[in-house]
Parts: structure tokens; C-alpha cells; sequence
């Protein structure tokens, strides 16, 4: 369910006459809220050490239907560093509109692809982000420059090693058609070389075309395709049906959105890359 915005604007109204303090406040620690998985990853592995770092998504949570509850939106519009993907969730877009933090970091420079949002799926971006985090939480919390850099150094490494393992695992797959349940994997595809199909749109609840399906299938036959991935939170009906036809199997993708507990951006990362490595044709 969306968080309907009249609600959300009616409780900004109350949440600014309550002056309680955010956790950062009470505790000598910087607060900073994230609006998703990715998002959360990054803010926690650059100042973690030295803030309280919440999601508005809880896990298991769609990242796109954001319901934000009145304490969600206290946190949100008290915090000292907010992290947040611009015209992905509208809900939280209103909500900061309407009080505008005065630390944002808006990952929306990075989310380039037309109407695509999962930037995340291609690791040198989120190193880039990190560096990002670290200038906004230095910028109110300069005694703690050396953490931060830090930590946006060491996120780097790691998005440096996983970007490196991708790369040298699917290099003989370079051209390769991934055949997808919808578009959601456009920067991993532009990051190693892949060429993105997908069976429907950027939006997946959006049902293709009769004759979408038929294009699908003549690439995927074109191209000799082994695999067609479907998201791990998504119908896989669709995906099942054409790999039928085809003679082919299924796997799962995931576009690290709806991230269940226990689950985290780089075990699924390399979920991902086990699942294309696996099932590409290269």
C-alpha cells in the first residue's frame, strides 16, 4: 500500500510542533535514514562506526511502496543526514518536500538509464555514492573526516573486488542476450557487456504485448538462449511459460530491492552473479 500523501503532508504538520529529539541527538551520534536496501548498505559501511543508520523499508518491504508510519516520518525529517533515490518513492519524496532536510544525499545522479532506477547493480557506482556520504556526513560531523573517508574507502575495495569478479567471470559472455521478466537489470547489462532483453517494461506489473513475446522469442532463439531469469519477488509465470516453449530453465534474478531479513547487498550480488555465470550463454 502507498503512504497516501494528504496523510503524509497531515503528519509533517504534527511531527513539526513535537520538537522530540532524533536518536543521534540523545545519544551523541549522528542519525541518518536511507529509503532502501542499497541506499542503507552504503550509509552504514561509511559511517556506521560513528552513526545510527535506519531504513524506512523494512526488510522484506517493497522499496517503490514506501508506507512510512508517523514515527518513520518523525525519523525522516529529523535526521541529521538522509540518504534518499529522487521519483522512486513518491510518498517520501512529498515528505521531504514538504521539510526539506538540510543534509541530503540524492542518489539520483547515478540512476541515469531511462527510467531506471537500480544503479546499485553496477558496483562502481556505489563506490562512488559512498564517496558521496562520507562529504555530506563530514560536512556535519567533521571530527569524524577520518572515519568516514575511511569507510567510503574500504566500501570501495569491496565494490572494486565484486565489480573485478563480475567482470572476470562473464568477460567470455560479452554480447550475450540476458533474457529478463522485466528491465529492472539495465547497468549490470551496460556495466559487462550483456545485452538486456526484457519480457516486459521497466514496470512489471505491466503485462507485455502478444507481440512483445514473440520478439522475445525469436531472440532468445536467435541467440540460443539457455536461461530466462524472473525476479525473486515477482510472478514467474510469464518467465516459465516462454522457457517452456523454448526448451529452456529458469533462474533468479535479483534486483535487490525487496531484501528479506538476514539477506544483504553483496551475498545477493553474488547470488547473481553464480545465477548468470550458471545460465548465460557465452
Amino acid at each position: 500500500m502507498r503512504f497516501a500523501l494528504p496523510v503524509a503532508g497531515a503528519a509533517l504538520v504534527l511531527l513539526a510542533g513535537c520538537g522530540a529529539p532524533a536518536t543521534g541527538e540523545q545519544d551523541g551520534r549522528l542519525s541518518v535514514v536511507t529509503t532502501s536496501h542499497p541506499l542503507e548498505f552504503v550509509a552504514a559501511a561509511v559511517a556506521g562506526g560513528r552513526a545510527d543508520v535506519a531504513n524506512t523499508v523494512t526488510p522484506g518491504a517493497d522499496s517503490h511502496d514506501a508506507d512510512l508510519s508517523t514515527r518513520q516520518l518523525a525519523d525522516l525529517v529529523d535526521a541529521d543526514v538522509v540518504v534518499h533515490l529522487s521519483s522512486m518513492q513518491p510518498a517520501v519524496d512529498a515528505a521531504l518536500s514538504s521539510r526539506p532536510p538540510e543534509h541530503l544525499v540524492d542518489a539520483a545522479a547515478y540512476a541515469d538509464l531511462d527510467r531506471d532506477p537500480h544503479f546499485w547493480l553496477d558496483p562502481t557506482l556505489m563506490a562512488d555514492l559512498g564517496d558521496d556520504v562520507a562529504d555530506e556526513v563530514t560536512e556535519v560531523d567533521p571530527a569524524g573526516e577520518q572515519d568516514y573517508r575511511a569507510g567510503a574507502a574500504a566500501l570501495r575495495q569491496r565494490m572494486t573486488d565484486l565489480d573485478a569478479d563480475y567482470a572476470d567471470a562473464l568477460a567470455p559472455c560479452r554480447g550475450a542476450a540476458l533474457v529478463t521478466s522485466h528491465e529492472a537489470f539495465g547497468y549490470l547489462a551496460d556495466r559487462y557487456g550483456l545485452r538486456q532483453v526484457g519480457i516486459a517494461g521497466i514496470d512489471p506489473s505491466v503485462e507485455p504485448s502478444p507481440a512483445r513475446v514473440r520478439d522475445v522469442l525469436a531472440v532468445a532463439r536467435e541467440n540460443s538462449v539457455q536461461t530466462i531469469y524472473f525476479e525473486a519477488s515477482a510472478n514467474p509465470a510469464v518467465a516459465e511459460k516462454l522457457a517452456t516453449e523454448l526448451g529452456v530453465r529458469t533462474a533468479v534474478l535479483h534486483p535487490v530491492e525487496r531484501v528479506d531479513e538476514g539477506e544483504d547487498y553483496l551475498g545477493l550480488m553474488r547470488q547473481n552473479l553464480a545465477a548468470l555465470r550458471d545460465g548465460l550463454t557465452c
